[in-house]
């Protein structure tokens, strides 16, 4: 239980003593219940995000908090839309509010550094939103020491490793929703929840470039998957997760690195 990068794991004394420097990153895992067509379950940015926390806290020797497990709503050009049976969403004040509080919320038990790993599409301006009126709120109390970073994992995904893995062309993350980045991600980290069999192996949809409320649900393919997952694969999952996880781990040790200099100084 000591040994373990995962905050809610861990006893309360434990995780006094883990923090108690001010040195190890906090990492929140970002999700949201959407549905991920019929060959995986509504989980999935929930569970990819948390294990993409977990690789990076154990390179960097940081903490995975609880994941947040609801997330904005998804949008039919990126997930499909909120209409489909199983999304449960939240709205945009909750996800501010959630973001905001969990930032006091560290803050307050004396982490300075924290990173957001979002893996849903849709969070991320609102996650930022709340972490930027959290900042703020510590800034004004005189609380000047406290960083945040936040990331979506597939923007650490380099142009080298979309060109070996999508060697037929790559559609752009928008349309990869329930395709084949989380469906090899899935392959690799939690085979036994993938049901291979049920992929449509259609053509990605054809969406318009504007939005209209209400949605039309006749836009979103049947399937609820905005592209094909086919040529999914565990092996493309296992290089997918090692090279994001490296690239956000680079990125929060080259950001975090300032927090750590600044705390020797003062001391």
């Amino acid at each position: 239980m000591r040994n373990s990068v995962y905050m809610e794991e861990l006893d309360s004394f434990t995780y006094r003593e883990k923090i108690s420097d001010g040195k190890a990153a906090v990492l929140v895992p970002v999700g949201s219940i959407e549905q991920h067509g019929p060959h995986m379950p509504l989980n999935v940015d929930v569970l990819l995000s948390r294990a993409m926390a977990g690789g990076v806290a154990e390179a960097v020797g940081g903490l995975v908090a609880a994941p947040i497990t609801y997330g904005y709503k998804s949008q039919q050009r990126s997930g499909g839309g909120n209409h489909i049976p199983g999304t449960t969403s939240l709205d945009a004040s909750t996800v501010i509010s959630i973001a905001r509080t969990l930032t006091l919320e560290f803050a307050r038990h004396g982490v300075r550094k924290i990173a957001f790993i979002n893996g849903h599409f849709e969070n991320y301006q609102f996650l930022y939103e709340g972490v930027d009126l959290a900042v703020t709120e510590l800034q004004r109390a005189g609380i000047d020491d406290v960083k945040v970073m936040l990331l979506s994992y597939w923007d650490f995904v380099d142009e080298a490793t979309i060109a070996e893995l999508y060697p037929d062309g790559f559609t752009g993350w928008d349309l990869e929703h329930g395709g084949i980045l989380e469906t090899s991600l899935m392959l690799h980290l939690y085979p036994e929840k993938v049901e291979m069999e049920q992929v449509e192996d259609a053509p990605p949809a054809v969406l318009p470039n504007y939005d209209v409320l209400p949605v039309r649900p006749e836009l979103t393919p049947a399937s609820g998957c905005l592209s094909s997952a086919a040529q999914a694969t565990a092996v493309k999952g296992e290089i997918l997760l090692k090279r994001a996880t490296v690239a956000m781990a680079t990125a929060l040790d080259a950001e975090f690195q300032d927090v750590i200099d600044n705390d020797v100084e003062q001391k």
